[in-house]
């Protein structure tokens, strides 16, 4: 297919991809259709499937897949109204009955410590809904609390101790924060910044998928193309979140960015890697089969790094 030919498509897909597509790839924000992911496809699939009492799943965190917690991650992954009234009142329920003594997002009930990567998820999804600041402000103080020695973060930093962070846990939380700052929150805004910093040089460090002591890739699943993305870490999650928040290129890409132009199939199309296991609301892509999701994700990157990206395919 040529570029025309993916973009239609693309816009043949769900609503949530058709609208991220006229915004992120032609600089056209519809609101008009924005409006359709929530009464439409895969959008009103899960809305439909929230109870009651405004959660989805069994409670704030299980199970995995269909928990409050990482539903709450789809629909912002869709791009859903953010002032979506549904939704506003789970968000109100999670900041007053789900925050622990630690003033942070705990995950389960039994546990009376907050998770770093939890709370960096839901600081980011809590940013996205425009949730109060005053409400956001313990999450970011626990955060702030947890900043490993190396610059980023661990979600075993409160529980056993570490002295190196964990790509995973920093990942999650550098997109929390890059949305808390987006939205325009003002609280311990400075500190948050340097973080941001220091946090991305230690993506940065490891050449987002190797060793810093020998080289070696740190792990195989590092290099696959999923969607959703859940809790884990890959090269694609890091570029994506490096293309989002305007980084400069910098050359500890260059191997991540040559990986995703090699991941391209002769369609010009980009698949989806094994799901990771779990109870789902649905099954949004078959994996193994051309994503939408991956395909719009690898042209919000490649776009951002056209430069680069160009320099790479012809050497």
């Amino acid at each position: 297919m040529d570029q025309h030919e993916v973009t239609d498509w693309l816009l043949s897909g769900d609503p949530s991809i058709r609208y991220q597509v006229h915004r992120d790839l032609s600089d056209y924000d519809d609101v008009g259709m924005r409006s359709e992911i929530s009464v439409s496809g895969w959008g009103k699939q899960i809305l439909d499937q929230q109870k009651k009492d405004g959660y989805w799943g069994h409670d704030y965190y299980q199970p995995k897949w269909t928990s409050t917690h990482y539903t709450l991650l789809e629909l912002m992954y869709l791009q859903i109204d953010p002032n979506l009234p549904a939704v506003k009142s789970t968000m109100e329920k999670i900041l007053k009955h789900e925050k622990g003594k630690d003033g942070g997002i705990l995950p389960i009930g039994s546990t009376q410590k907050s998770d770093v990567c939890v709370n960096g998820m839901a600081l980011q999804f809590l940013s996205y809904f425009r949730q109060n600041e005053e409400d956001l402000c313990s999450v970011v103080d626990f955060l702030l609390s947890q900043i490993v020695v190396d610059g980023g973060f661990n979600c075993q930093s409160n529980r056993q101790g570490c002295v190196h962070s964990s790509l995973h846990s920093t990942i999650s939380v550098l997109e929390g924060i890059h949305q808390y700052l987006t939205e325009g929150y003002n609280y311990r805004k400075q500190e948050l910044s340097d973080v941001k910093a220091t946090a991305e040089e230690f993506i940065l460090q490891h050449h987002l998928f190797r060793s810093d002591k020998t080289g070696n890739i740190i792990r195989p699943s590092f290099l696959k193309f999923h969607f959703p993305v859940r809790w884990y870490y890959d090269i694609f999650r890091a570029l994506e979140y490096f293309a989002k928040s305007q980084k400069p290129f910098d050359n500890r890409m260059t191997e991540s960015l040559q990986i995703l132009n090699r991941l391209k199939t002769k369609e010009g199309v980009w698949k989806v890697a094994a799901h990771y296991p779990g109870k789902t609301h649905f099954i949004m892509e078959k994996a193994g089969q051309p994503s939408r999701w991956n395909t719009l994700r690898a042209l919000k990157i490649i776009r951002f790094y056209a430069d680069s990206v160009s320099v790479i395919q012809q050497n």
